[in-house]
């Protein structure tokens, strides 16, 4: 669903980061944003409502090339965690090119994880897309935190097709670039197949 800028010759991809409440959605994009030269990003913009907020921002990595002539520029979005704003989810995955889960690695966070990757595969149906076609990584975060599942335990209740896969704790950046690169990589992939 990339949308082409003919005018600047940019094609413009959709990164969409989606997990349960206070997984580091938020984190992620606010480290991205932090660390991306002035030149390359966008003004990073926040829509909240009395109770649920979104981020996004859009920017140009400089060192990923050209396709056919065209620069690559991602927009990066987060969904609201909460099950209770659906509406909001489905409304920001509508176009997406890709997507990252960003699970939560506490043990007591387990059930939210799992409820969150079954809503994200439904939302996805309604709107066409098959999770299991689409870019995909997942990020197992805040991997800094005492009580966390062993990797192979998460892997096993959320990624269970092999999807590519990164340890990470997003208030230090760790395992942040990774993830994004990963996710780009296989959108720029999808992209020279020409879908």
């Amino acid at each position: 669903m990339s949308f082409i800028n003919y005018a600047s010759r940019e094609i413009n991809c959709k990164i969409v980061y989606y997990g349960p409440g206070l997984c580091g959605k938020t984190t992620n994009l606010q480290y991205v944003y932090q660390k991306t030269a002035p030149e390359a990003k966008g003004k990073m913009i926040s829509l909240a409502t009395e109770t649920e907020r979104t981020l996004f921002f859009d920017f140009l990595p400089l060192a990923l090339g050209e396709i056919r002539g065209f620069k690559t520029r991602f927009h990066l979005y987060t969904v609201p965690g909460q099950v209770f704003y659906d509406a909001s989810r489905k409304l920001i995955l509508k176009g997406v090119d890709g997507v990252v889960f960003v699970a939560d690695s506490q043990e007591e966070r387990m059930d939210a994880n799992i409820e969150s990757i079954e809503n994200l595969r439904i939302n996805l149906q309604e709107q066409g897309y098959d999770l299991d076609k689409l870019p995909y990584v997942v990020q197992y975060n805040k991997r800094d935190l005492p009580s966390v599942v062993p990797v192979e335990e998460l892997r096993r209740e959320l990624n269970f097709t092999g999807v590519p896969d990164f340890e990470a704790c997003a208030t230090t950046g760790e395992g942040v670039f990774e993830t994004l690169k990963a996710i780009a990589k296989l959108i720029l992939i999808d992209l020279k197949k020409g879908k």
